[in-house]
């Protein structure tokens, strides 16, 4: 991708976050998926981890290999027009040299914005240090600005999402790492796994920066987020999990009932999508 138009795509992906309206992400796994996703109107195009490493046959937890992940996010960044945001886990490295790695292999794939997880593995014993997670952010900061493409970073924090420590302190070391990540540079925080109104709310007005909410059961609108004053919100794994549970109803019901409604019902005609994929390789 020519670097001139790379970087506008990732100063257009950074100024989504200043409103006035939301950044609504649902995001994408494959090419088909983002394709769709950018002819339904969407802005951008973020990626789901957990949907591309369940469509290879990994479980979630940065158990697929930065490669085959990178290889996902440069088929994603050469399909569409629209700025492509990749969620990278914890970066796929533990330390500092390992995340300047990722940043230039991820400027390389054609994105121009990258979530960054703030633990490395399945329990509250993975959260990296304040500190050097910091300083993570900020060389995938000046990495990519030294390449031309600053990467809009989605800085996260998963105390509420995990749940990281005790509850009583939980917001005040939400707030704290948050703040920290939008000073080394990130163009937006997020905080998955947070869903009640006065909490995002407070946690708006408290980081002071672009927050990302993560669309849940029992999550407010995406009007009310707009007006709780929320930056981005996303859908994550979701819009892969529902399509599953689309694949699962039609083999029940092919193999339970012999009958075939469910797969006949909302499919997209085969002469559009054959349409689309061709207009990618023209």
């Amino acid at each position: 991708m020519n670097i001139s138009v790379q970087a506008e795509k990732a100063e257009r992906l950074r100024k989504l976050h200043q409103g006035p309206r939301i950044l609504v992400l649902a995001n994408a796994w494959d090419v088909a998926s983002a394709r769709l996703m950018e002819e339904a109107g969407f802005p951008a195009i973020a990626t789901t981890s957990a949907g591309v490493a369940f469509a290879l046959g990994y479980p979630d937890g940065q158990r697929i290999s930065r490669e085959e992940m990178l290889e996902v996010v440069a088929r994603i960044a050469r399909a569409v027009r629209v700025p492509v945001t990749a969620d990278m886990e914890a970066g796929y490295g533990t330390t500092v040299e390992e995340m300047a790695e990722t940043a230039k292999a991820l400027v390389a794939a054609g994105a121009v914005g990258m979530n960054l997880e703030d633990v490395t593995g399945d329990n509250e014993s993975s959260q990296v240090e304040l500190g050097l997670q910091v300083e993570k952010i900020r060389a995938i900061c000046k990495t990519s600005a030294a390449l031309g493409v600053p990467l809009v970073v989605n800085a996260r924090t998963d105390i509420y999402l995990m749940p990281i420590g005790e509850e009583a302190t939980r917001f005040e070391r939400a707030v704290e790492r948050l703040r920290a990540y939008r000073e080394a540079g990130a163009g937006c925080v997020f905080a998955p796994g947070i869903r009640d109104r006065e909490t995002i709310s407070k946690l708006v007005k408290a980081v002071g920066a672009p927050l990302n909410i993560l669309l849940t059961p029992g999550c407010p609108s995406l009007g009310e987020l707009e007006k709780l004053g929320v930056a981005r919100a996303s859908a994550g794994s979701g819009v892969m999990r529902a399509t599953l549970g689309l694949v699962q109803r039609i083999g029940k019901e092919l193999k339970e009932k012999g009958t075939y409604e469910s797969l006949f019902n909302g499919a997209i005609p085969f002469d559009d999508v054959n349409r689309m994929m061709g207009r990618l390789s023209s």
